[in-house]
């Protein structure tokens, strides 16, 4: 039998680890990237342990021919990409929450549109003809509620929103191939560094909310559920809420709830973008 094959970028630490560590639970020889070599070995052995095959890749997304190669790298020793997903952003938590407008912070908070949004573009640029040849697949990209709605200032915003502008130009090219591009908002958060922290550490109301955060795996459970589906190709194009989609399937986070939607609040992604019909 085939293994199924995915790369995860940015997926060392937080939500793109656990997208890798669900996608290695379901069987997949995952290719994780970023630039930590010990904290990709360690996510690396959580997928061996879960009875996938994870293949930590140091890959800084800055860097165009590193990107290539990862993918040269994924051809030569798997044959095959089944499922892409987009993930790695550069983001420097403390200054996006600070208070203050955007001249006030610090300018290299523009540096998620180069990783984040632009990255995005040269991962699935060099993952696309891999893709193809292997018959189908599934791009998705990691996008969230700031692309509607005003979430972290205007950088993050524009990362953002570029992101699901990208996946829905993305499925025009790629429709006749059989590959699907989305772009997926995942809930707040239960990192494995949030949960390290000793919660009188936290700020009470945080503390509060905890229990509505869902787990990194969530997300990958849905987009490996949107990749076996025999009608994906119906939703490419589209921007998905990960806890819709979950609720479609049926797929609960790890302790057993149902992620919340967060579209009545921050904003929904319906209806943005336009498909024009040919006149002739």
């Amino acid at each position: 039998m085939v293994q199924s094959v995915a790369v995860v970028t940015g997926s060392s630490r937080g939500l793109g680890r656990g997208i890798a560590r669900a996608l290695g639970t379901g069987g997949f020889k995952v290719y994780l990237t970023g630039r930590n070599q010990e904290e990709l070995e360690s996510a690396a052995a959580e997928i061996n342990a879960a009875g996938g095959v994870g293949v930590g890749v140091v890959c800084d997304h800055r860097d165009d021919e590193a990107v290539k190669a990862l993918f040269e790298r994924v051809d030569k020793e798997s044959g095959r990409l089944d499922i892409l997903v987009n993930n790695a952003a550069a983001v420097y938590p403390a200054d996006l929450s600070a208070p203050g407008p955007f001249w006030e912070k610090p300018l290299h908070l523009v540096d998620m549109i180069d990783v984040g949004l632009r990255s995005n573009y040269v991962a699935a640029y060099a993952a696309a003809p891999l893709m193809i040849a292997t018959g189908g697949g599934l791009i998705a990209h990691i996008s969230f509620y700031g692309a509607v709605s005003y979430f972290h200032g205007p950088a993050y915003g524009a990362a953002k929103a570029g992101t699901d502008k990208m996946a829905f130009d993305m499925a025009a090219d790629l429709r006749p191939h059989n590959v699907a591009s989305v772009s997926i908002w995942p809930g707040f958060i239960l990192s494995d560094m949030l949960k390290s922290l000793p919660k009188e550490h936290l700020p009470p109301a945080l503390v509060e909310r905890l229990p509505t955060f869902e787990a990194p795996e969530f997300t990958g459970k849905v987009i490996e559920r949107l990749w076996q589906d025999p009608q994906r190709m119906q939703f490419t194009g589209e921007t998905l809420i990960a806890a819709e989609e979950g609720e479609r399937y049926d797929i609960k986070d790890l302790d057993g709830k149902q992620p919340l939607s967060y579209a009545s609040s921050m904003g929904s992604p319906k209806n943005r973008f336009h498909i024009p019909q040919d006149e002739s």
